[in-house]
């Protein structure tokens, strides 16, 4: 097979690496160690754990001769594959104060020599299975860089002075644009992913699905207007609320998004640059789907069917999110529409109404590589459209992230819909 081929696979393999060292250069072995609640992994945890994906699933499997780094890493860092067996407790990934930070990046060069002996071109190997699961692991690696971004986030938010974990991005919010609806007509519409390119197989099968009319809004709700939902006594006024959510409020004492903080009757927000002033035009995000839901029942409107968004945004391209610069500190923030809308993709993640469930015809591949993602298909909501810390290559229409309703430590907001 052409020398190339396995060049170009190598290169898709250490570019994913290689963002991943950038986005931990700045961190001390302290920053990387902390666990500030069981949602939170430490990110020494996020270095050892993608390292032993690829270890995993693919060097014991087709590098003759390989020699795993220690034997106890099996136990350490997986994360949920039963069929590869028992594993630390998620709640405590933050106790391992050992392998140290050192230890973990040695580990990381020791895979990485791995892989480039694997795909130097130089070993029988089935080649297509080996591309299948690269790519896999290059998304499964890319996820994990927009789980450090926000995991880091919370450690850092638990520090009295607000410290940076990286620069602050330039780049400033637009101004709001005015709000629009765009609506589309009942109809019988295909959903799911189609055509060339790498996809999650949760995208998948395509599938046709009845859709009533139904308006969907040309931008997310901005802080501003989140701000008169709070004024308004939206956190204190229980018909807004889904049961669960009114008894999280109260049990959590939520007043306000994550990470808003109160000040002589100013708001101010914890950002990966900092604390800075509520920029009222900029997205509102930390939200639960509880919360989200509530506004969309104030403002008189509702959360979007995840295929009511799908079929808006599919006429969209990604290529115009903001792209994630590893060594700036990501934060969302308004941008002007393009096509009729606004940041349907890399502002922040929007809630749908969706349970997260199967599309007809799914089948979740065989072995442990199938509990990716279709064993965790109850008690969720479906997101769509990628956030500021989302990756460039997972903005598509059809990518499905998802989360429990009371999650809000990632970059999540919302885009109401009304129907028609």
């Amino acid at each position: 097979m052409d020398d190339q081929i396995y060049s170009s696979l190598f290169s898709l393999y250490s570019g994913v690496r290689e963002r991943t060292q950038l986005l931990v250069s700045g961190f001390s072995a302290e920053d990387m160690t902390v666990q500030t609640m069981p949602d939170v992994s430490p990110t020494k945890w996020h270095l050892a754990h993608t390292t032993w994906f690829w270890e995993c699933f693919i060097l014991r499997g087709h590098l003759e001769g390989y020699q795993e780094y220690s034997a106890e890493f099996n136990y350490l860092f997986n994360s949920y594959y039963e069929q590869v067996g028992a594993r630390h407790a998620r709640p405590e990934r933050g106790f391992l104060t050992r392998p140290s930070a050192a230890e973990v990046l040695a580990y990381r060069d020791h895979v990485d020599a791995a892989m480039e002996r694997l795909l130097s071109g130089n070993h029988e190997i089935d080649f297509a299975q080996v591309k299948a699961l690269v790519e896999l692991g290059v998304a499964h690696e890319e996820q994990h860089q927009e789980l450090l971004i926000t995991d880091i986030k919370h450690v850092l938010s638990k520090h009295p002075f607000s410290p940076q974990a990286w620069p602050a991005d330039t780049l400033a919010s637009s101004e709001l644009p005015e709000l629009s609806w765009h609506a589309y007509e009942a109809g019988l519409y295909a959903f799911g992913h189609e055509g060339e390119g790498f996809h999650f197989d949760n995208e998948g099968p395509r599938h046709k699905h009845w859709l009533e009319a139904f308006a969907l809004a040309s931008r997310p709700v901005s802080n501003g207007e989140y701000l008169e939902f709070m004024a308004d006594g939206g956190y204190s006024t229980a018909p807004l609320w889904l049961s669960e959510g009114w008894a999280t409020v109260n049990e959590r004492g939520w007043a306000a998004p994550l990470y808003w903080r109160q000040r002589d009757g100013e708001w101010f927000e914890f950002t990966l640059a900092g604390e800075r002033p509520v920029d009222r035009s900029a997205p509102v995000t930390h939200l639960s789907y509880f919360e989200a839901s509530a506004f969309a029942e104030w403002a008189g409107a509702r959360l979007p069917e995840e295929r009511e968004w799908e079929l808006a945004a599919a006429k969209h391209d990604p290529g115009l999110c903001d792209a994630l610069v590893p060594d700036r500190a990501p934060h969302p923030r308004s941008r002007p529409d393009q096509d009729g809308y606004s940041q349907l993709f890399g502002g922040v993640w929007e809630w749908t109404r969706s349970a997260y469930s199967a599309y007809p015809r799914y089948r979740p591949a065989a072995g442990a590589v199938g509990e990716y993602n279709g064993k965790f298909m109850c008690g969720q909501f479906v997101l769509r459209g990628g956030s500021c810390a989302t990756p460039p290559g997972h903005a598509r229409a059809s990518y499905r992230n998802f989360f429990p309703p009371g999650a809000r430590w990632q970059f999540s907001g919302l885009r109401l819909a009304k129907d028609i």
